[in-house]
């Protein structure tokens, strides 16, 4: 158990620095000159000059690599070019705010699918199973931002129940945003929990034509009991990936969702950087994304082992 867990990390740890690398070799590609973009056409040579110093453009890219991950390692990604402010200050204000986003769609998108997918599973091909395999056929067909434009004209237009857009700044309490972070969740979550949903149902399915639950039925035990306590470990491990997946997912389908709503999150913030060519903020949030998507996918792995006694034992049997 203790190999499996380690070579994960270790496999982790890899993607996370070859990420980090692939980041900011393709931060200092995009075309033209930082410093004359962030002064503008009309500064003068040496204004350029002395901020192509400050930023250290004059450096090699190795040691301008070396000097951002060393930094980045102690939550230091540099200063902002455009407001000035420190990026981990900047990126966190609008990153707690996205997490409200993330928490709560997390939270009805997983266990809603699940739910839904047992359900569709266990109803095969009856009326349950084509109501729920058609709704998530469409969630997964239609974009999140159609998905998110039809929740403002049903909620804040026809049924002004929620705010259509956010008119707060990144500054905003929890409370302020809370309502309006319904809305662009349950947007997010009909999209993800849609793949969920199908990957439950396929798992349900496999699962219960196994021997070992048709033994259980044998033994006399109820038909929710043979669900809980046999089929639903099991059907859970492949579902487990999709949704590390569709986790990761939320780093960049939030940020379309966030701009529908105008919501001051990190989605907000990264194509407002995209477009001032806010290279630190940039390399920040693409690096923070890297780290989710992996984050997500090793918790898949030792979520998948403790469900599965084969990989927790497997390095005993050898």
């Amino acid at each position: 158990m203790l190999s499996f867990i380690a070579r994960r990390v270790l496999a982790a740890l890899g993607t996370l620095v070859l990420s980090s690398v692939l980041v900011f070799l393709a931060v200092q590609a995009l075309p033209g000159d930082v410093a004359t973009q962030v002064l503008g056409k009309d500064a003068t040579p040496d204004a350029v000059a002395a901020l192509r110093e400050k930023l250290k453009l004059d450096q090699p890219a190795w040691e301008r690599y070396a000097d951002w991950i060393g930094g980045a390692l102690h939550g230091d990604f540099g200063s902002s070019l455009v407001s000035g402010k420190t990026v981990g200050g900047e990126v966190g204000m609008y990153l707690g705010n996205s997490a409200l986003i993330a928490l709560v769609t997390v939270v009805f998108a997983v266990t809603g699918s699940i739910v839904l997918g047992i359900l569709a599973g266990l109803y095969r091909d009856r009326w349950p199973d084509h109501l729920i395999s058609t709704v998530s056929l469409v969630g997964m067909s239609v974009p999140e931002f159609v998905v998110a434009t039809v929740l403002v004209l049903c909620f804040s237009v026809a049924l002004p129940w929620f705010p259509a857009v956010v008119l707060y700044g990144p500054e905003a309490s929890a409370g302020q945003l809370m309502p309006a972070v319904w809305l662009p969740a349950l947007a997010l979550a009909i999209v993800m929990a849609a793949y969920i949903v199908r990957m439950a149902r396929t798992s349900v399915i496999d699962v219960m034509a196994s021997e070992y639950v048709t033994t259980a039925r044998l033994k006399g035990l109820s038909s929710w009991r043979v669900v809980i306590w046999h089929a639903l470990p099991s059907a859970l491990l492949p579902t487990l990936h999709v949704i590390a997946l569709n986790v990761a997912w939320l780093a960049g389908g939030v940020a379309v969702v966030e701009n529908v709503f105008n919501y001051p999150g990190i989605g907000k913030l990264m194509l407002a950087s995209v477009q001032n060519r806010d290279l630190p903020v940039i390399q920040a949030i693409a690096l923070i994304s890297a780290v989710v998507y992996v984050v997500c996918n090793l918790a898949a792995d030792l979520g998948a082992m403790a469900l599965n006694p084969k990989l927790r034992t497997r390095g005993r049997t050898r």
